[in-house]
């Protein structure tokens, strides 16, 4: 089955070239140059991955608004943000709406496939998950491989994809200490050490909205980090 992504960019050119790269490499595509555009179609049916910049037209923070509602629509699409904007603030801020990655326009279009080919691998990883022990508990951490989502003292943590390898990587052996290169490989996606970091700390954000009191996830400076079930 060929899997269908969505580009949302506003830029005539760059619709070309990523579209013809896209389908190029076997995707159909489908282009919306706006946001209303984009929710319109995302409101009938859904891609089986987004690629999403963030100015469109005359809103220059449209793309967050997007992918908002897409991650309220679908805590398990992947979405990636491709874009022209590098700052933290940018990047942080959009894996706080639940991007599960964050790239900057001068990225190769190898290097771009190679990344919406690691997430569809992901998700093929996902599907394989009832084959796994389907239930782990770690103190008050519950964490489903079956519906890939974790629960923390029986309450629903509203976690991306992303997030939930992290959490499952970590908590799988309590106390030891994970290198962010082993958690790029826990996620089964190339990023770089400041999107791993940003994704620690939305995870520790969302525990903590729950409990304030959450203190299980530890920096361990100059080597990564670890579950800590005593914390």
């Amino acid at each position: 089955m060929v899997k269908r992504i969505a580009l949302v960019e506003d830029e005539p050119i760059l619709q070309q070239n990523y579209k013809l790269a896209l389908e190029k490499s076997g995707y159909e595509v489908a282009v919306y140059a706006d946001k209303g555009a984009a929710l319109a179609a995302f409101n009938q049916r859904l891609p089986e991955l987004v690629i999403l910049d963030i100015g469109l037209g005359t809103e220059p923070e449209a793309g967050f608004e997007v992918c908002r509602e897409l991650r309220q629509k679908s805590k398990h699409l992947p979405i990636i943000f491709l874009t022209a904007l590098d700052s933290d603030f940018d990047i942080i801020s959009g894996l706080r709406l639940g991007a599960d990655d964050y790239l900057t326009k001068d990225i190769s279009m190898p290097h771009l496939l190679a990344r919406i080919s690691a997430l569809f691998r992901r998700i093929e990883l996902m599907q394989q998950a009832p084959e796994q022990e389907n239930i782990k508990t770690v103190g008050l951490l519950e964490i489903d491989n079956e519906r890939l989502s974790v629960k923390w003292d029986k309450q629903l943590v509203d976690l991306t994809v992303t997030e939930f390898w992290i959490v499952s990587s970590l908590a799988t052996k309590p106390g030891h200490v994970k290198s962010r290169d082993q958690l790029m490989q826990a996620v089964k996606v190339v990023v770089d050490d400041s999107t791993i970091t940003s994704h620690i700390k939305r995870i520790r954000q969302k525990f903590q909205a729950i409990d304030t009191a959450f203190d299980h996830i530890d920096t361990v400076y100059g080597m990564g980090y670890r579950w800590n079930s005593s914390g």
